[in-house]
């Protein structure tokens, strides 16, 4: 077992979806509840935040340059000179007890993102895709807490995580249609605390998920079996990401969220980012084509 290491004191509330730059050598990620999202230079560990003014919950790069993000109710692209979001389209904006949670892009250039139920129901959230064209499509639904999702190296499998049903499914995934079938049980945690939270395939096609409760990060084979477990020194660790020059720095982002103050005093490092060098680089994410 393996640990990871504070990287930066982020103290976030609710730190999730980093993501790697690789034309900037840049980390970015999100403090949903604190509306924030970050940029770090690991090299000089220039460090900048940007107020959004609404709940954002997951980042993309754009093909033709900036960012488009899933924010409470809807998606949206960053305008850079008036550093504020501009609408694409708002599936939630009359919902009250529903918003965005987490999702990626895939290697068309579609942007995917699951909704979650702020009131605990397990039914409720949907998967969407963003097609590149502004159109929106419905993929599944029923979620509890739609997260972390990624594909295999080959683009057949997608993985979709619900987290209070603490299972990650996998999907089989048409890449020219965006199209998913088969859905089935990849990994199914037992009924403990942890559940798998925000997740990164690696160049082997193993899936590291972050695991909420658990203050870890678990590598699963391509069959499910656990091949390593990485400790991290915060119990609401949340998601992950490769990153660095040759994408061998696995960058893990935490929450204070949820924690009593006699936790927060037992794992002050709450809500920090980690960092832990992988001997196994992963992948450069998708970049959203619209």
């Amino acid at each position: 077992m393996s640990n990871a290491v504070l990287f930066f004191p982020a103290q976030n509330f609710l730190g999730e979806g980093p993501l790697w730059n690789v034309d900037e050598q840049a980390l970015y990620w999100v403090d949903i509840i604190g509306q924030y999202f970050h940029c770090l230079d690991p090299r000089t560990m220039l460090h900048e935040s940007f107020d959004v003014g609404t709940p954002v919950c997951v980042l993309a790069f754009r093909k033709s340059g900036g960012l488009v993000m899933a924010l409470r109710d809807g998606f949206a692209y960053w305008n850079v000179q008036e550093k504020r979001p501009e609408y694409i389209v708002r599936p939630l904006e009359h919902l009250n007890n529903v918003r965005f949670n987490d999702g990626a892009v895939d290697c068309a250039g579609r942007f995917w993102a699951g909704t979650m139920s702020t009131t605990g129901d397990l039914n409720s959230g949907v998967l969407y895709r963003l097609d590149p064209d502004g159109s929106l499509h419905v993929m599944d639904t029923g979620f509890g807490i739609s997260n972390g999702l990624g594909w295999s190296p080959d683009n057949t499998i997608m993985y979709l995580t619900d987290s209070p049903r603490r299972v990650i499914y996998a999907y089989d995934f048409a890449a020219t249609t965006g199209a998913i079938s088969n859905k089935r049980v990849f990994v199914q945690l037992p009924n403990d605390p942890p559940q798998p939270d925000g997740l990164v395939v690696d160049s082997q096609g193993y899936v590291w998920s972050a695991h909420w409760d658990g203050g870890c990060v678990t590598r699963y084979a391509p069959d499910g079996s656990i091949e390593r477990v990485i400790q991290v020194a915060a119990p609401h660790s949340s998601a992950c990401v490769f990153g660095g020059p040759a994408l061998t720095d696995l960058y893990i982002t935490s929450a204070q969220q949820g924690l009593s103050q006699e936790q927060l005093k037992q794992y002050p490092l709450s809500g920090d980012l980690f960092r832990y060098q992988s001997d196994v680089p992963g992948l450069p994410k998708f970049q959203f084509a619209g």
